[in-house]
């Protein structure tokens, strides 16, 4: 089934193109890695798809619901995680938790259900229990991570999911991301580190200049520009 469809869209700030007319689709279960420079339109994408942004041309649906006229219903299957993303400092995490997750289940034994989830996730121990203004960054990120998958979403949109975060705890999300796209959530996932594209992305499109320019499976890609990697590929793209 096709969880996310992007046909033709077009985002202008003023005078100012950002996205000119990129098309993609996503299905269910599946991981898709939207990746461009610096100012490229992907991030401006994401924020169209998680209708913080208003379409200025073409059209986002998410499951079949327009994001322009059905934004209410979308933003019930959606859970959207900024690059920027912070959390509120004066609570702790386990607070903060529960307090997200009482916009999503307004019943008690629901919600605590909900933040049990979203603890083991953050999987931070103890300090779940300190503030959040304790966190070093890399916690900070597993609570935002916990966050945004703790509401067990029909689409993830996940703007660089491990920034911050060492070796160890990389792959322990990524690990969790591949876990609930097999369960059927579909994910879209925008990240500089290209080795993490590779290893997770069943398709890739690369943006540039508010336009997709290239777009496959990974080996596709590779084998298409001669290359052992998703990071050469990238390189040849944006630089030809």
């Amino acid at each position: 089934m096709q969880a996310l469809g992007v046909r033709d869209l077009v985002k202008d700030f003023g005078k100012f193109h950002a996205v000119k007319g990129v098309s993609f689709t996503v299905d269910e279960g599946e991981i898709f890695g939207l990746i461009g420079p610096n100012g490229a339109g992907k991030t401006t994408t994401l924020r169209v798809i998680s209708t913080l942004l208003q379409v200025t041309g073409g059209s986002v649906s998410v499951f079949g619901h327009d994001v322009t006229k059905q934004a209410d219903e979308v933003r019930r299957m959606i859970s959207y995680l900024p690059e920027d993303a912070g959390a509120y400092k004066s609570l702790t995490g386990a607070e903060y938790l529960n307090f997200i997750a009482g916009f999503f289940r307004p019943h008690h034994e629901e919600r605590e259900a909900m933040v049990r989830h979203g603890i083991e996730i953050a999987d931070l121990a103890e300090r779940i229990h300190d503030k959040v203004e304790t966190y070093s960054k890399g916690m900070t990120r597993r609570l935002l991570v916990a966050r945004a998958l703790m509401v067990e979403p029909r689409l993830a949109i996940l703007d660089e999911p491990t920034s911050g975060l060492d070796v160890i705890n990389s792959r322990e999300i990524r690990a969790l991301i591949k876990g609930y796209a097999r369960a059927g959530t579909a994910v879209v996932l925008s990240s500089h580190n290209m080795l993490e594209v590779e290893l997770l992305c069943d398709r890739i499109a690369l943006i540039n200049e508010g336009r997709i320019v290239e777009a496959g499976t990974p080996s596709e890609l590779k084998a298409k520009h001669g290359v052992t990697n998703i990071e050469d590929v990238f390189v040849k793209v944006v630089t030809a």
